[in-house]
């Protein structure tokens, strides 16, 4: 069952001038399925413009982080920290799993603590803060419960995808995977890698990156969401 998200509120400091854009942001599209008389809209345009907020606010906290690093080296972090499994870490810290307005289906097979889900609700919050409050709170926010948490571990890691998604894969027992470096481009000193994934020979995913094995995490990362995202 939903908790009251004036509780939300009170815990992390802010407080929304318009309470029905918060709603939305935790409003997933099984609960406007299972009640299309309350005209109340789902959280997917806000997970959309959310994505982009957070990339740009990432993307500047690790320029100003990282003064003496090249595009390269920054681009990895902040794929380290925006993918999914980063996200749903930040929005289980903060409870948000409780919160969702979930249809009966979703409720009844575990989707408030299923990932994509989770991941997804943590993009939409920060679209509606956004909309709400503007770049000045979502940049306070993330300082507050990212950004601090980031600093205190240490340099962003990038996650070993490929013996993720192999163990995800193995669990199921759904099938062999196999990676396939299908281009090279760019001169020697500056080399770009694409691959792809199959899975028993259903494409799953690319990837790029300035080496193969490089190139590979990002595929194995795309066949991850894609995934784990199938059940929304």
């Amino acid at each position: 069952m939903n908790e009251d998200l004036h509780a939300l509120q009170a815990e992390i400091g802010i407080s929304f001038n318009d309470q029905s854009l918060l709603r939305q942001a935790f409003t997933h599209s099984s609960y406007v399925n299972e009640h299309r008389l309350s005209k109340q809209q789902d959280n997917e345009r806000l997970e959309f413009l959310g994505d982009a907020v957070l990339e740009l606010a990432v993307s500047e906290y690790l320029y100003q982080q990282y003064a003496d690093y090249p595009e390269g080296e920054l681009t990895k972090l902040r794929a380290a920290i925006v993918c999914e499994p980063s996200l749903v870490r930040f929005a289980e810290a903060l409870q948000f799993g409780k919160y969702v307005y979930l249809g009966k289906g979703e409720e009844l097979t575990g989707g408030r603590t299923r990932p994509a889900l989770l991941a997804d609700v943590f993009e939409s919050f920060i679209g509606a803060l956004y909309l709400d409050q503007g770049w000045t709170e979502v940049r306070r926010f993330l300082h507050k419960y990212v950004f601090s948490a980031l600093s205190q571990e240490g340099k962003p890691q990038m996650n070993d995808y490929k013996t993720l998604l192999q163990e995800w894969i193995q669990q199921r027992s759904m099938g062999t995977l196999e990676y396939r470096i299908v281009e090279e481009r760019g001169p020697a000193h500056d080399r770009e890698f694409v691959s792809e994934v199959y899975m028993s020979g259903t494409f799953l995913g690319t990837g790029r990156g300035r080496s193969k094995k490089e190139a590979e995490q990002q595929a194995a990362c795309q066949a991850l969401n894609r995934l784990t995202g199938m059940k929304k």
